[in-house]
């Protein structure tokens, strides 16, 4: 990993989201999508946005806060996906909102699978209290992982995590003050302690604490609790986030990060020099919106 040039930039806050032959990267007042074309040239879509975090002091409260992001990430992602999709393959259909209502169906059932379905199967072995939460976040974990695993060796998707990598190193390359050239990012780490992967592996301690001190109740209700409480688990899971990220130096903030770091080897790959191309674009696009030096 090249050496770090430069003090870590607090003027730009963004994160990014790998799609389908592109990157999606976002700061707090944009967003901005760029895809590779077929014919080889890099797509950049920008738009302004207005968080509802920044809109009123109750919404931007810890906590009430890691709830709307939640929500505003999942809706950008859904929308950065099918904005690439099109772009990608040549495609000038526009998406309904019915097709939009029905991803996001989808991917409510694949939360719920991963909430449920460890519970069912370490309820399943007699298992209760602190034990049943512990071999649950077990299930769901390994579960979680052969996903993961599985789909990395599907062509179409490794692509995605290979766009993920991307999205990676130029992240670290700029934090660090790199040069923002081809050659120079794909030297840094693919992997990053704020990425999603690491929030999902926060998301998972934070569920048997939680799952740990709620009171006793019925079977269905149990399950209940895991779907009705994924809000609030994503939220105290991102004040986490944030608390590991400003302190990431501290021996007890390694032992929160380390382990997401090392789930992000199976949700990205090494990138293509192309792929870390339309990284850059997006970037520089950001960091231009956000009136940022964008040569370095």
């Amino acid at each position: 990993m090249a050496k770090s040039t430069g003090k870590k930039e607090q003027s730009l806050a963004f994160g990014g989201q790998a799609l389908i032959e592109g990157i999606m990267m976002r700061s707090g007042d944009h967003v901005v999508i760029c895809v590779r074309q077929p014919d080889g040239g890099i797509s950049t879509y920008n738009q302004e946005i207005s968080s509802m975090v920044k809109q009123g002091q109750v919404l931007g409260i810890p906590f009430i806060r890691g709830i709307i992001i939640l929500f505003e990430t999942m809706y950008f992602g859904i929308k950065g996906i099918f904005h690439s999709a099109n772009v990608a393959l040549d495609d000038d259909e526009e998406f309904t909102w019915k097709e939009y209502v029905l991803v996001l169906v989808a991917v409510v059932g694949m939360i719920g699978f991963f909430m449920v379905t460890p519970f069912l199967l370490a309820n399943y072995l007699g298992l209760t209290g602190f034990f049943l939460n512990i071999t649950e976040s077990a299930v769901r974990l390994t579960l979680f992982g052969l996903y993961l695993f599985f789909v990395s060796r599907w062509g179409e998707f490794k692509r995605v995590l290979q766009y993920h990598g991307a999205e990676h190193k130029a992240i670290n390359a700029h934090e660090a003050g790199a040069n923002m050239d081809t050659e120079t990012v794909a030297e840094f780490s693919r992997l990053n302690p704020r990425c999603g992967t690491s929030f999902l592996f926060i998301v998972m301690i934070i569920s048997i604490l939680v799952f740990s001190v709620l009171p006793r109740s019925s079977f269905m209700m149990r399950i209940a609790y895991r779907i009705i409480l994924i809000p609030v688990l994503g939220a105290i899971s991102y004040e986490v986030l944030k608390v590991s990220d400003k302190y990431q130096d501290s021996p007890v903030m390694q032992l929160v990060i380390t382990p997401g770091l090392a789930m992000q080897r199976l949700t990205t790959q090494e990138p293509e020099p192309s792929m870390i191309e339309v990284a850059l674009a997006a970037l520089k696009e950001v960091k231009r919106l956000n009136k940022i030096d964008a040569s370095g």
